[in-house]
């Protein structure tokens, strides 16, 4: 159905990461309230943050990851959100780490190096997008509740040059939350992912 598609190319045409060429649906202002956009799968993915972020834990820690989870803090402790205002329009360094696993054969436990990423002002919402590497999360930030935001986007793959719409290919959608854990410092959680991970945590800290 239309109204469960975004097409989050009108915010992300924006950023240096999605092209330079607006599409003609330019005009049209993202919707404000994301349940109204969000697909049936990804509302249930969202309703279970919770649930994801134990399983994952106990998953990565049960496969000899407990030192390194604790050593976090709490980027990856699940009820560490402290409420207020999200990350400001801005450059931020952005870390992933990847949490549980699907497979046997894939690690539990996997922190990817430190990468660019953007937060831009598209008016109603926010728009959040990594910059480079093969696989690039892009979407829109929604206003949530006191404690977190709604983020809802689509994974950039390749050499592609603008994101697929949201609603169009499951398997290229994402869904999750962004959180404030501290002083100029968040984290984007995306809940059962459908790919390798139980959950992937994303730390946003703003570039000096």
């Amino acid at each position: 159905m239309a109204s469960k598609r975004v097409c989050f190319v009108v915010a992300c045409s924006l950023l240096p990461a999605c092209g330079q060429a607006r599409p003609a649906s330019a005009s049209a202002p993202a919707p404000l309230d994301w349940k109204r956009v969000v697909t049936t799968d990804d509302m249930e993915r969202i309703k279970a943050w919770r649930a994801a972020f134990v399983k994952a834990l106990e998953d990565a820690k049960a496969r000899g990851n407990s030192t390194q989870i604790a050593n976090e803090g709490a980027l990856l402790d699940p009820d560490a959100a402290m409420g207020g205002a999200g990350p400001a329009p801005g450059q931020y360094r952005c870390r992933v780490i990847k949490l549980g696993t699907t497979s046997p054969a894939m690690p539990a436990y996997t922190v990817y190096p430190d990468f660019a990423c953007t937060v831009a002002d598209e008016g109603e919402v926010m728009s959040f997008a990594k910059t480079s590497g093969s696989q690039r999360p892009v979407g829109l930030i929604f206003p949530g509740d006191d404690r977190r935001q709604i983020f809802l986007g689509t994974m950039m793959l390749g050499d592609e040059t603008r994101p697929m719409d949201y609603g169009r290919d499951a398997m290229r959608d994402m869904a999750g939350a962004v959180e404030r854990i501290g002083p100029n410092r968040w984290r984007l959680i995306l809940p059962y992912p459908h790919f390798e991970s139980v959950m992937d945590v994303i730390e946003l800290v703003p570039q000096a």
